[in-house]
């Protein structure tokens, strides 16, 4: 009768239950977008400084390339539900404590940075389980669909966030901003606790060390020059792209001397690119090169970010600087997704978690290493000059990668 009551909810009642799930963590999501907007504003218009921006954006991602394998493990080891439900509350209880030790004393600025450590250690370990649960839920026929769902609802939420955060932060002290990541979290916790999630039957009792399982993970991209090359190609570009991410605010405030309007009006644009791109390539066009089609990505990105680097400070160019973010955005998904199905299709599924697992690690990695080089340097020659030299950097790359993949004679797919 269990079996049964099981196979009933997997492929006949899988909608609801996935999509209170959804639901749940979208919410959650906005509320974590509209603290991190204020947040990240908040140090931005009281410090008006690169470097602690730029450490700001690394701490966000350090936990993510040291925790990211011990993650991945305790998610396939224990109670999957447990962990998210433990994750979101560690992630909410910590800006929630930041909150009351604000409103009780005049904390330093700095004191942020610790806050932003703790949400990233709390989201590493929710990632690969709040991940790992959609399969159990979902048959596999209707994987694709769900994941479109789950996809549409995380895009809408990094456009409402920003937003929100935007208006929250123009109105209300950044103490009661913070109390918006735990009525998020709790909300999350409640839907997901409600839910049935089915019991996880391990074929293979036997576990691998660490070590073996990095070993036979790695093996995928040494065993295909192509997506070796770009990964590569995608890896040297991220070390310039990814610190704008967290200079963005920057960008607006002290070049283009904008509010925090126009940098949510920024990250609306990026957000609708993204979804504009994914649906054209969804449904309207069909993808055969797909790894051309990724470098096609990072070019429009390289392309984009030049032409931001090139923008005067006016509010005329601000809006030239946010039409712009659309194709950061939307080269970003250009890039992305025909990778991602070109790796679907050439990786076996028993290596596919610890390969994507790998690329997730290296991508994370990217953020510390760029920040590194740029906090200073955009320290010393202004925000919109590293705009300029990062949108270079990724133009260079993306071409020597295309050329030596045709000298290669390595065809694409």
């Amino acid at each position: 009768m269990d079996n049964l009551k099981i196979t009933m909810t997997t492929e006949q009642k899988w909608k609801l239950p996935f999509l209170l799930i959804v639901i749940g963590q979208s919410i959650s999501l906005i509320g974590s977008f509209a603290v991190q907007f204020a947040l990240i504003w908040w140090i931005t218009s009281e410090t008006n400084s690169a470097l602690l921006l730029g450490l700001s954006g690394m701490v966000a991602y350090v936990p993510v390339v040291l925790f990211s394998p011990a993650a991945g493990v305790i998610a396939d080891r224990y109670n999957r539900k447990v962990i998210c439900i433990c994750a979101d509350l560690f992630v909410g209880l910590s800006a929630a404590i930041f909150a009351l030790l604000l409103w009780l004393y005049e904390m330093p600025i700095w004191i942020s940075l610790l806050v932003l450590l703790m949400r990233a250690i709390g989201n590493t370990f929710h990632s690969p389980s709040i991940r790992s649960i959609i399969p159990q839920m979902v048959p596999a026929e209707q994987l694709v669909q769900a994941n479109s769902w789950n996809q549409m609802m995380q895009s809408g939420s990094y456009i409402l966030g920003p937003i929100l955060g935007a208006a929250m932060y123009a109105a209300f002290p950044i103490n009661a901003i913070l109390l918006t990541d735990l009525t998020g979290a709790i909300v999350a916790c409640c839907l997901l606790g409600v839910v049935k999630v089915p019991k996880l039957i391990a074929k293979n009792k036997v576990r691998q060390s660490f070590k073996d399982d990095f070993k036979e993970g790695l093996s995928v991209y040494t065993a295909d020059r192509k997506l070796l090359f770009i990964i590569i190609a995608e890896t040297l570009c991220l070390i310039f792209y990814m610190p704008l991410t967290t200079f963005f605010p920057l960008m607006i405030s002290s070049h283009f001397h904008a509010g925090a309007w126009y940098a949510s009006a920024g990250s609306l644009s990026c957000a609708l690119g993204m979804m504009a791109s994914a649906i054209l390539l969804s449904s309207r066009l069909r993808v055969k090169n797909k790894l051309k089609t990724a470098y096609v990505g990072l070019g429009i990105m390289g392309i984009a970010v030049l032409f931001c680097g090139l923008l005067p400070s006016s509010l005329i160019a601000c809006w030239l600087f946010i039409f712009a973010c659309a194709f950061i955005g939307g080269g970003g998904n250009i890039h992305t997704i025909p990778l991602t199905a070109y790796m679907h299709e050439t990786i076996s599924r028993e290596k596919m978690g610890r390969a994507f697992s790998l690329l997730s690690v290296t991508s994370s990695v990217t953020m510390p290493i760029g920040l590194a080089i740029a906090s200073p340097v955009a320290e010393i020659i202004g925000i919109s000059k590293w705009f300029f030299i990062s949108g270079i950097g990724i133009c260079l790359i993306t071409s020597i990668a295309l050329l030596f993949q045709k000298r290669s004679n390595w065809t694409f797919e």
